[in-house]
Protein backbone atom coordinates (compact mmCIF):
# COMPACT_ATOMS: atom_id res chain seq x y z
CA UNK A 1 0.00 0.00 0.00
CA UNK A 2 1.18 3.47 -0.86
CA UNK A 3 2.00 5.83 2.04
CA UNK A 4 0.47 9.25 1.42
CA UNK A 5 1.61 10.95 4.64
CA UNK A 6 3.22 9.99 7.95
CA UNK A 7 4.29 11.17 11.39
CA UNK A 8 6.70 9.76 13.92
CA UNK A 9 7.24 10.81 17.52
CA UNK A 10 9.12 9.53 20.53
CA UNK A 11 8.32 10.15 24.17
CA UNK A 12 8.96 8.79 27.66
CA UNK A 13 6.61 6.25 29.22
CA UNK A 14 5.07 8.83 31.54
CA UNK A 15 1.31 8.60 31.96
CA UNK A 16 0.94 12.30 31.09
CA UNK A 17 2.12 11.52 27.55
CA UNK A 18 -0.94 9.36 26.87
CA UNK A 19 -3.07 12.49 26.41
CA UNK A 20 -0.42 14.02 24.17
CA UNK A 21 -0.39 10.89 21.98
CA UNK A 22 -4.21 10.96 21.71
CA UNK A 23 -4.26 14.58 20.59
CA UNK A 24 -1.35 14.20 18.17
CA UNK A 25 -3.03 11.25 16.45
CA UNK A 26 -6.36 13.11 16.36
CA UNK A 27 -4.71 16.11 14.71
CA UNK A 28 -2.96 13.85 12.18
CA UNK A 29 -6.14 11.87 11.42
CA UNK A 30 -8.13 15.09 10.89
CA UNK A 31 -6.85 15.29 7.30
CA UNK A 32 -9.04 12.24 6.51
CA UNK A 33 -12.16 14.11 7.70
CA UNK A 34 -13.28 11.49 10.24
CA UNK A 35 -16.58 11.74 12.06
CA UNK A 36 -16.48 12.51 15.78
CA UNK A 37 -17.29 8.85 16.44
CA UNK A 38 -14.42 7.63 14.26
CA UNK A 39 -12.06 10.11 15.90
CA UNK A 40 -13.20 9.04 19.37
CA UNK A 41 -12.61 5.38 18.52
CA UNK A 42 -9.11 6.10 17.21
CA UNK A 43 -8.19 8.21 20.25
CA UNK A 44 -9.43 5.48 22.60
CA UNK A 45 -7.42 2.78 20.80
CA UNK A 46 -4.28 4.95 20.92
CA UNK A 47 -4.86 5.61 24.64
CA UNK A 48 -5.04 1.88 25.31
CA UNK A 49 -1.89 1.12 23.32
CA UNK A 50 0.15 3.89 24.97
CA UNK A 51 -1.18 3.03 28.43
CA UNK A 52 -0.28 -0.64 27.89
CA UNK A 53 3.27 0.36 26.99
CA UNK A 54 3.52 2.70 29.97
CA UNK A 55 2.08 0.30 32.57
CA UNK A 56 3.20 -3.13 31.34
CA UNK A 57 6.39 -2.58 29.31
CA UNK A 58 8.05 -0.36 31.88
CA UNK A 59 6.42 -1.13 35.25
CA UNK A 60 9.35 0.01 37.41
CA UNK A 61 11.24 2.43 35.18
CA UNK A 62 10.85 5.02 32.44
CA UNK A 63 11.40 3.91 28.88
CA UNK A 64 11.00 4.99 25.30
CA UNK A 65 7.73 4.77 23.35
CA UNK A 66 7.58 5.52 19.63
CA UNK A 67 4.27 6.33 17.98
CA UNK A 68 3.99 6.38 14.21
CA UNK A 69 1.03 7.29 12.08
CA UNK A 70 0.61 6.67 8.38
CA UNK A 71 -2.09 7.58 5.89
CA UNK A 72 -2.35 4.77 3.34
CA UNK A 73 -4.35 4.47 0.13
CA UNK A 74 -8.12 4.04 0.44
CA UNK A 75 -8.33 6.42 3.45
CA UNK A 76 -6.65 3.95 5.80
CA UNK A 77 -5.07 5.30 8.98
CA UNK A 78 -2.34 3.09 10.44
CA UNK A 79 -1.03 3.70 13.96
CA UNK A 80 1.99 1.90 15.40
CA UNK A 81 2.94 2.04 19.08
CA UNK A 82 6.32 0.50 19.88
CA UNK A 83 8.19 0.01 23.14
CA UNK A 84 11.45 -1.67 24.13
CA UNK A 85 10.24 -2.91 27.50
CA UNK A 86 9.88 -6.35 29.01
CA UNK A 87 7.69 -7.79 26.23
CA UNK A 88 4.68 -10.11 26.41
CA UNK A 89 5.42 -13.80 27.09
CA UNK A 90 2.16 -15.03 25.50
CA UNK A 91 0.48 -12.56 23.11
CA UNK A 92 -2.57 -14.76 22.50
CA UNK A 93 -3.23 -15.06 26.23
CA UNK A 94 -2.67 -11.31 26.70
CA UNK A 95 -5.29 -10.59 24.01
CA UNK A 96 -7.98 -12.45 25.95
CA UNK A 97 -10.54 -10.18 27.67
CA UNK A 98 -9.89 -9.60 31.37
CA UNK A 99 -6.33 -10.95 31.29
CA UNK A 100 -3.85 -8.55 32.92
CA UNK A 101 -0.42 -8.53 34.48
CA UNK A 102 -0.98 -5.06 35.92
CA UNK A 103 -2.65 -5.95 39.21
CA UNK A 104 -6.25 -5.72 40.28
CA UNK A 105 -6.56 -2.02 39.39
CA UNK A 106 -6.16 -2.92 35.68
CA UNK A 107 -9.19 -4.14 33.68
CA UNK A 108 -7.40 -6.42 31.22
CA UNK A 109 -9.44 -4.99 28.34
CA UNK A 110 -6.76 -2.99 26.47
CA UNK A 111 -6.30 -5.25 23.45
CA UNK A 112 -10.03 -6.02 23.35
CA UNK A 113 -10.82 -2.30 23.19
CA UNK A 114 -8.20 -1.68 20.50
CA UNK A 115 -9.57 -4.56 18.45
CA UNK A 116 -13.18 -3.39 18.76
CA UNK A 117 -12.45 0.23 17.76
CA UNK A 118 -10.05 -0.46 14.89
CA UNK A 119 -10.46 -2.56 11.73
CA UNK A 120 -7.21 -4.47 12.24
CA UNK A 121 -4.93 -5.12 15.20
CA UNK A 122 -1.55 -6.84 15.07
CA UNK A 123 0.62 -7.40 18.14
CA UNK A 124 4.23 -8.56 17.90
CA UNK A 125 6.20 -9.03 21.10
CA UNK A 126 9.36 -10.72 22.34
CA UNK A 127 10.27 -11.12 26.01
CA UNK A 128 12.95 -8.67 27.03
CA UNK A 129 12.81 -6.86 23.67
CA UNK A 130 9.51 -5.03 23.69
CA UNK A 131 6.19 -4.92 21.88
CA UNK A 132 4.85 -3.42 18.66
CA UNK A 133 1.13 -2.78 18.24
CA UNK A 134 -0.11 -1.94 14.73
CA UNK A 135 -3.71 -0.77 14.30
CA UNK A 136 -5.55 0.18 11.11
CA UNK A 137 -8.84 1.95 10.58
CA UNK A 138 -10.43 2.89 7.27
CA UNK A 139 -12.10 6.29 7.43
CA UNK A 140 -15.31 6.52 5.39
CA UNK A 141 -15.22 9.07 2.58
CA UNK A 142 -17.89 11.75 2.72
CA UNK A 143 -19.18 14.38 0.30
CA UNK A 144 -17.76 12.70 -2.77
CA UNK A 145 -14.43 11.90 -1.12
CA UNK A 146 -11.02 13.27 -1.98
Amino acid sequence: MKVNNYISMEFLSRSVNEGFARMAVAAFAAQLDPTLEELGDIKTAVSEAVTNATVHAYPDTLGKIVLKGRILDDNILEITVRDWGRGIPDVEKARQPLYTTGGEERSGMGFTIMESFMDQLRVVSHEGQGTKVVMRRRIARRNGGR
